[in-house]
């Protein structure tokens, strides 16, 4: 214990002295570990743009910056890292090798925490979208895919609701809609999807039961049709070189799945897109009797309301889907 004189000069107070022991305070390794495997973002994403467009002009542009902003960005990031990640000749730049492994390992990383994040800013209510399809359509065709638009596009979310007819988008509150016919929907813009071969199919055991060698052959044997399609059959038996054929009356199905299980049950014979079948094709559940396609100008669309203005959501969705549909093509 010392002894210090009071500040006024009077009585003095006594005052408890600890010496330290020990080396001087060292961060924490740990955390400081954790700190130096983590590059600063800003730098990180002026990095990967300019790996992208080969230019850190170009990779200024797309990052709203200065060209001296991407470079100083660029130029912290190799200090941080202690390796060089462009190789420069004047004006051009090129990425080293190191630099273009680092950009093809963490952009995934980079591109995930900007989804994350537009995920949370975005209210769901601003991120949803909701699409009128037609039900086998969607049943079939879409719903197979969308696994791949929610890995693409994770900040979307796109709610889907059955619709076999065209409606009025000013009285349904939907974004856009799958359309099957002509480009004619009042008051829509269209981006068509693809075209169908429709064909003539029956159960195996049907078949057996009942040869087919030509098309007239059918006339005599119940004939399944789609409600919204009651011209199909004519329509197929004039491709076939039967435009006068007498046409009986056959059972009727809402959708296309429906009739394909009839189809599969051994109840006659159906015309259903092929596109919309293929498992039944490919197990045997369904064959095609005769070797004739019925190709029409009809084709399947993507509309949405002319009038409204595009949401960037509405046109990552609208570009995914064209994608998608011209594989199918």
């Amino acid at each position: 214990m010392i002894r210090l004189p009071s500040p006024a000069g009077g009585a003095s107070v006594d005052a408890e002295r600890t010496t330290a022991i020990g080396p001087p305070f060292m961060p924490n390794d740990h955390h400081d570990v954790h700190r130096r495997e983590l590059p600063p973002l800003p730098a990180l994403a002026s990095f990967l743009a300019a790996v992208e467009t080969s230019s850190f002009s170009r990779a200024a542009k797309r990052m709203a910056l200065t060209q001296s902003a991407i470079s100083r960005q660029i130029a912290l990031l190799e200090d941080w890292l202690g390796v060089p990640l462009f190789e420069r000749r004047g004006r051009r730049v090129t990425p080293t090798p190191a630099a273009l492994a680092y950009a093809e390992a963490v952009g995934p990383a980079v591109e995930k925490l900007r989804s994350a994040t537009r995920r949370l800013l975005t209210p769901v209510a601003d991120r949803a979208l909701t699409i009128a399809t037609l039900p086998s359509f969607g049943m079939r065709w879409l719903a197979p895919r969308l696994p791949g638009l929610t890995a693409r596009h994770p900040e979307l979310l796109v709610n889907f609701a059955a619709r076999s007819y065209p409606f009025d988008f000013a009285e349904e509150r939907f974004d856009a809609a799958i359309h099957f016919g002509l480009p004619d929907w009042a008051g829509a813009d269209h981006a068509l999807l693809f075209h169908e071969d429709v064909v003539a199919v029956c159960s195996p055991d049907w078949l057996a039961r009942n040869p087919v060698a030509t098309p007239g052959d059918l006339l005599a044997h119940p004939l399944l049709s789609l409600e919204a399609r009651p011209d199909a059959w004519g329509r197929w038996f004039a491709a076939a070189g039967l435009a006068d054929a007498a046409i009986g009356e056959g059972p009727v199905y809402e959708h296309f799945l429906m009739l394909a299980h009839a189809a599969a049950a051994g109840m006659g014979v159906a015309l259903i897109p092929s596109f919309l079948i293929r498992p039944e094709l490919e197990s045997g559940a369904l064959v095609t009797p005769l070797d004739v396609t019925l190709s029409a100008s009809e084709a399947y669309y993507l509309v949405w309301p002319r009038s409204s203005s595009h949401s960037p959501l509405f046109d990552r969705f609208r570009q995914w889907l064209l994608e998608e549909a011209g594989a199918e093509a």
